[in-house]
């Protein structure tokens, strides 16, 4: 039996259009396993069109994708099981208690009736939310809330999860502990991130390497400390500028509004 490659997701010339705009356009890129690995890029330059190919909610046009050696495209239902995702936007229902999202988690996306209740322990005292576990999601915070979803897509062992601007909205206080969880799972259970963030105070405080998009193509990769060596500038920020401009961008088809749209109708099909 073939070694497992020692990369967890493989872009190759990777396109998607919509009418006569490219969105992406010839992308290749790779993810190492274990990695915390941070996708930026301004709007319009194709970075969410490129997660939802990803992600399975969408199809490229030509390319090829392998997550942990599927394609998801082809292989969605087996894709989808091994990675979790968690969006900008708060997905939990504020009606159920934090036990009662994960459970639900848990049966749609198949985990064992035996192994449950112990997947669900462990993941809530990791985030340190077991002893809120009847409480209703509606009473909670901003941190606890992203705390929790953490917990819910990481409940079926995923080797994989995609964060969607996880700081967004939160203090520094949540942040700052919230990465203290995010490290400690990258360290203790080797579980790739892959991360999206305005803040390049965050991506270059936490990533190990970075690719910037534009374009629909890499204007940049490596690592934080690289990019700033290959742009000659002090912070990523500066950084990302002087590769990116300065000027507004509208988001474009295929946007992040575009993917929280969408996100009901892949959170449908986990199972």
């Amino acid at each position: 039996m073939s070694e497992p490659s020692t990369n967890i997701i493989e872009v190759k010339d990777l396109v998607k259009t919509f009418g006569n705009f490219t969105a992406v356009g010839g992308l290749s890129f790779s993810v190492k396993r274990g990695e915390i690995f941070s996708f930026l890029g301004p709007n319009g330059a194709g970075k969410t069109t490129t997660i939802k190919m990803l992600t399975t909610l969408l199809r490229p046009d030509s390319g090829s994708i392998r997550i942990a050696g599927l394609d998801p495209a082809r292989e969605p239902l087996e894709v989808r099981r091994r990675f979790g995702i968690v969006f900008q936007d708060n997905s939990l229902d504020d009606e159920l208690t934090a036990w009662e999202n994960m459970f639900f988690h848990t049966v749609l996306y198949g985990v064992p009736a035996d192994e449950r209740r112990a997947r669900i322990e462990d993941m809530l005292r990791f985030v340190g939310l077991w002893d809120r576990r009847q409480d209703l999601v509606k009473h909670f915070s901003g941190g606890m809330k992203r705390r929790l979803e953490i917990a819910r897509c990481l409940s079926h062992q995923p080797d994989l999860i995609f964060l969607d601007e996880p700081t967004s909205g939160l203090d520094p206080q949540n942040r700052s502990r919230l990465w203290e969880h995010l490290r400690r799972l990258n360290f203790e259970m080797g579980t790739t991130i892959f991360l999206t963030t305005h803040s390049m105070e965050e991506a270059e405080k936490v990533s190990q390497r970075i690719i910037v998009i534009d374009g629909g193509k890499i204007a940049a990769e490596g690592a934080p400390d690289d990019i700033k060596r290959q742009t000659e500038t002090q912070t990523l920020e500066e950084a990302f500028l002087t590769l990116t401009g300065r000027d507004l961008r509208d988001d474009v088809p295929g946007s992040l509004d575009s993917m929280r749209r969408t996100r009901a109708v892949w959170k449908g099909k986990g199972k």
